[in-house]
């Protein structure tokens, strides 16, 4: 029989005690859900609940004990980012005008979750405004910031809320938020996981940045979550039937890596510094050969993405729908994907020497709650532009105890290299303490 918590435990390991009868669904379930009843109140991370969840719990125990076939999430509850759509629960993504929008059917990647036998528990908070809902908390402290846009989802599952989530990232809306919770995470080469059911609906064309992708407490989730929810789907062109790699056939052996604190206007606190230098240190020890290098250009990705973010977006997919206008003249339009298309060679140039590169998440660890400012994304936007997968584990604390992580990169289409080099960390520090009102 388990003995551990289940709070505590992993979406792969609360599988694998539910396939093996040491827990029921059902439990598994109640206790998440009342977890979030608890925590909510102080959080604001969740938005809604699903009312069906303990009944599906109870089908997934019954399918169980009449020996039927299930999937590798299955009874294992998860949640996710009120950006992206589920079958008949409130898709509001924050907006007053959606508050009543309730889409009739899932986003595939919540359909394959489902497939697999998850359970979902609710949505949750996006950005970091107060618009339809409370501005989300941070369980490590409530009077700093949990990150955005997927700041709820990272909150709640750093406070055991639930064990997995799915979150989405343009500029590093899942990383940051990640780094500020002390969770993983894993931005995707943009392709591997479709986008269908996103809203604002995201129009690969115009906007090459943006994915979805997963969250959670542990870097194999993150795997496990990969390879449920990549794979393209028929709707969305731009995704791709790019197979997953295997990261645990990765050696940390004779991995090349480059490592960076700051460049030109921009730099990691002392803290942070510390943090990716120990994670560099924990790659050389296994046998990685290391060196501090930047990529070239790099100072001028928030100027492409000012000029990108200047630019109007069609809020349908189906007929052009700007919302706002722009304030480019086409020339600048043209100039900002030049200059774009140019920042994306001179890393790839820079890749060719190196498998992966380690560098800060955010410059501080997260700040009080305020607005996100361009400054929060730093040295997530570069990665953005290029499209390269980026998983965030937790390497480090600060002195005054919030979470540090690191930004673990690779080429494209290369993830499994990003999620080995991110559990070559994780094992190297052990679990993290919970937020101290988690387990309380």
């Amino acid at each position: 029989m388990a003995t551990r918590n289940p709070l505590q435990m992993s979406a792969g390991e609360l599988a694998a005690e539910i396939r093996q009868g040491d827990m029921s669904s059902v439990d598994v379930v109640s206790l998440h859900l009342r977890q979030i009843e608890r925590l909510n109140p102080l959080l604001c991370a969740v938005v809604q609940l699903s009312t069906s969840a303990l009944a599906e719990a109870q089908r997934a125990d019954a399918i169980l004990a009449e020996g039927g076939a299930v999937g590798p999430l299955h009874g294992v509850p998860f949640t996710v980012k009120d950006w992206i759509e589920t079958e008949g629960l409130v898709c509001a993504a924050g907006y007053q005008k959606r508050r009543n929008f309730v889409p009739q059917a899932d986003a595939p990647v919540v359909a394959r979750l489902r497939q697999a036998g998850g359970i979902l528990l609710g949505k949750t908070k996006t950005g970091s405004t107060a618009d339809l809902h409370p501005a989300p908390k941070n369980p490590h402290r409530l009077n700093c910031s949990p990150g955005a846009s997927s700041g709820g989802e990272a909150a709640i599952i750093a406070a055991h809320g639930s064990p997995l989530g799915i979150g989405s990232d343009s500029g590093g809306s899942l990383r940051w938020p990640a780094h500020c919770c002390g969770i993983a995470t894993l931005k995707p080469t943009p392709g591997l996981v479709p986008l269908t059911g996103h809203f604002p609906p995201i129009i690969p064309m115009s906007d090459p940045r943006t994915v979805i992708g997963p969250m959670a407490r542990s870097v194999a989730d993150l795997a496990l979550a990969m390879s449920i929810i990549a794979g393209e789907d028929g709707r969305d062109a731009s995704a791709l039937p790019v197979p997953l790699g295997d990261p645990s056939a990765v050696a940390g052996k004779g991995l090349r890596i480059a490592f960076f604190t700051g460049f030109p206007g921009v730099a990691a606190d002392a803290a942070t510094t510390a943090v990716v230098r120990e994670a560099v240190r924990v790659f050389a020890e296994r046998g990685a050969a290391v060196a501090e290098a930047c990529p070239p250009d790099i100072e001028r990705a928030m100027e492409i993405t000012k000029a990108y973010w200047s630019r109007p977006e069609s809020m349908s997919e189906q007929s052009w729908r700007p919302w706002g206008e722009s304030t480019l003249a086409a020339d600048a339009v043209e100039r900002s994907l030049f200059e774009w298309d140019r920042l994306r060679r001179r890393f790839l140039g820079f890749m060719q020497r190196f498998d992966l590169v380690v560098c800060p998440v955010a410059s501080q660890p997260a700040p009080e709650r305020r607005e996100a400012t361009v400054d929060d994304y730093a040295f997530t936007v570069p990665f953005s532009l290029t499209g390269y997968p980026s998983a965030v584990v937790r390497m480090g604390t600060s002195a005054d105890g919030l979470p540090i992580g690191v930004q673990v990169v690779a080429k494209p289409f290369r993830d499994h290299i990003a999620l080995a080099g991110a559990a070559i960390l994780e094992a190297s520090t052990g679990p993290w303490p919970s937020p101290a009102l988690a387990l309380s």
